[in-house]
């Protein structure tokens, strides 16, 4: 942008942006390098965000056909209130998303600078090693940013998002920055995250093998080798653009499209909620299949899940009555499969729960047995339910609700692993109470 009047000008400059400078406004300048890519007029609305306000405005961008530049029109510009809270959490679970499916994340000061590079992916190890023995620069040194040949560091805002080129790999990718720190977002510094824009040919071709003759193997044992992460991969990406277009900050749209993409985003989580379990059956099924014992304590564990799920209790009005800081009951079991299970619990006491209910959590330790138990106040499972609502894949004839119908069978396989059970208590009308025992941690008595 070489110049630019009010109000544009204004928002360039809060943005992070610079007059002359690159657009900081993403959905302005993703138009301006299709009109310039394509030379042709493009009119639009667009939606953008800074620190202080939220703007709406429509849009003219006209290729100079006598140079490599164009001509920025704007008109309707309007002033809306900072972003709410379905906006948040979008942007929350956008973040979220990048994290999951990034190939290398780095944590930065506030100047950019690397402090701490990690990445698994062997096409990334040349540069990994290169930003290892350079912390303390800028991580734009390490990398080619794609029609971008300003002084680095820019503004991050100008970085979120921009494509890459990576020495060493064939494949585009995108950064992602999620500021730390408030008032001033990216005062602590910052989370940095590179997502491929295409899948790794060759880690597919390695997980699809050579063709053999015979029987194929069984689908739940390819997934817990390396098909998953190339299945989740891709399903997250279209999670995270339909939560673009649904929370509309590319710009207005039609409500129906939002639902639309309201449902895509639905789907696809429950895709990928399908991927895991089905990844965790692979494991829980093998003969193999040990837990590592630890001595856990229920009750922080009980805290955690309802603070991990507390969110989603509060979107329907649900309150969750976790134990009181001061209590404990020591238990031994490993500590990411117990939570786990719980969350699995509290997971389904929430999603069958009628709005403004309770969900109890409750902890206690009878002899050698340490005990939680999750209740709820939802419609309650009758006698022949309670005998199926372990078996695999069973829903008890619910759909639409986002279970994949594996998460109380993992659960009762992973607590029996570890030397306890997973019991329900229910009956009609009257909620369900699931039980959770383990082995109690007692003190051994001095002889």
């Amino acid at each position: 942008m070489l110049e630019a009047e009010e109000p544009l000008a204004t928002l360039q400059l809060r943005s992070g942006g610079e007059l002359p400078g690159i657009i900081a406004t993403p959905a302005l300048l993703e138009l301006v390098r299709k009109s310039r890519l394509y030379g042709l007029r493009l009119a639009r609305p667009i939606r953008a965000q800074d620190d202080h306000e939220q703007v709406t405005a429509w849009v003219e961008i006209s290729p100079d056909p006598e140079g490599e530049g164009c001509v920025i029109g704007v008109s309707n510009w309007q002033i809306l209130p900072l972003q709410d809270s379905d906006g948040r959490e979008a942007s929350q679970r956008r973040n979220g998303i990048a994290r999951q499916i990034a190939e290398l994340s780095a944590r930065l000061g506030p100047r950019q600078d690397l402090l701490s590079v990690e990445s698994q992916s062997p096409e990334l190890g040349a540069v990994v090693a290169k930003m290892r023995e350079g912390l303390g620069r800028p991580w734009t040194e390490f990398v080619d940013l794609e029609g971008n040949s300003h002084e680095q560091p820019l503004h991050w805002r100008l970085l979120d998002g921009a494509r890459l080129r990576i020495p060493g790999s064939v494949r585009h990718w995108k950064a992602h920055l999620i500021p730390l720190g408030a008032p001033e977002p990216g005062s602590t510094g910052f989370e940095l995250y590179f997502v491929a824009e295409e899948r790794d040919e060759e880690a597919f071709a390695s997980v699809q093998g050579p063709a053999v003759e015979g029987p194929a193997p069984a689908f739940s044992a390819a997934m817990g080798g390396e098909i998953a992460p190339v299945l989740r991969q891709p399903i997250a990406r279209i999670i995270a653009n339909a939560e673009t277009i649904r929370s509309q900050l590319a710009g207005p749209l039609a409500e129906e499209y939002s639902n639309y993409a309201a449902d895509i985003t639905s789907a696809g989580e429950h895709l990928l909620a399908l991927i895991d379990d089905l990844t965790d059956l692979e494991v829980v099924e093998d003969e193999q299949f040990t837990t590592a014992p630890d001595h856990v304590d229920l009750s922080d564990l009980a805290r955690r899940a309802a603070g991990i799920l507390g969110m989603r209790a509060r979107e329907r009005g649900i309150r969750i009555d976790a134990p009181q800081k001061g209590e404990k009951v020591p238990a031994i079991g490993e500590f990411r499969r117990v939570l786990q299970i719980l969350l699995n619990l509290i997971g389904n006491a929430i999603r069958y729960s009628p709005e403004g209910s309770v969900v109890w959590l409750r902890v206690e330790t009878e002899g050698e047995i340490a005990r939680i138990v999750v209740a709820d106040q939802g419609e309650g499972l009758a006698e022949a339910q309670q005998a199926r609502v372990f078996n695999k894949f069973e829903r008890l004839g619910r759909s639409g609700d986002g279970g994949t119908g594996l998460g109380l069978y993992i659960s009762r396989k992973l607590a029996r692993a570890m030397g306890g059970e997973l019991s329900v208590e229910s009956a009609p009308g009257q909620g369900a109470r699931f039980v959770l025992d383990l082995p109690a941690d007692t003190p051994i008595a001095a002889d």
